[in-house]
């Protein structure tokens, strides 16, 4: 179904949903397509108690089968390059929604996306934010409307004791990236 498919995969520090969104590639690839892994300078190097930057870059490298990009000088070649059909964000952290939706280009996640983006190929965020519904939800807005930009399925994930905090149902990054490759965005965007 994906074969032949080439997907920069960049992971921002979403660090709860950092294995749901890990879990995709292998899906992704099962379906054969290529997966390039691009980790944010966050993933790089903060320990939580959900994971550690060597435990993910072992992750990666065994399910990729290439080291990550790690850095904005190597992201930067994405762009003139343009062997990549599809970026994936997943997960897609506020700070990411917020650099994106203005136009910031200060790390190797922004670099990655905005040498993509000038190819006029696909870009498919999977939001992952405590405050979706709050500060973030302008920039959510923002980048919905924007051409070449697709969302996986979101949803409140914890409307008591987070209620501006939503989560992409990471199961329907698959989908998702199937149909923006055909123009098209997977429906409802919010769940």
């Amino acid at each position: 179904m994906l074969s032949g498919i080439k997907i920069g995969y960049c992971l921002c520090g979403s660090f709860c949903t950092i294995n749901a969104a890990l879990g995709q590639i292998d899906v992704l690839t099962s379906l054969g397509a290529e997966v390039v892994p691009i980790i944010s300078e966050s993933v790089q190097t903060i320990q939580c108690r959900f994971c550690t930057p060597a435990g993910i870059i072992d992750r990666l490298q065994l399910m990729c089968k290439s080291p990550p990009i790690t850095d904005i000088v190597t992201a930067e070649p994405i762009g003139p390059k343009n062997d990549i059909d599809i970026m994936v964000v997943s997960p897609c952290t506020s700070n990411m929604l917020g650099k994106l939706a203005n136009g910031i280009n200060d790390c190797v996640a922004t670099m990655a996306c905005k040498a993509h983006l000038r190819n006029n190929k696909p870009l498919v965020l999977a939001p992952a934010t405590n405050d979706a519904l709050g500060a973030s939800l302008k920039n959510i807005g923002e980048l919905i409307v924007r051409k070449n930009i697709y969302m996986v399925p979101f949803r409140q994930d914890d409307h008591i004791n987070k209620p501006l905090s939503m989560v992409a149902d990471f199961n329907k990054l698959t989908d998702t990236v199937i149909l923006a490759l055909e123009g098209k965005q997977l429906q409802p965007i919010i769940i």
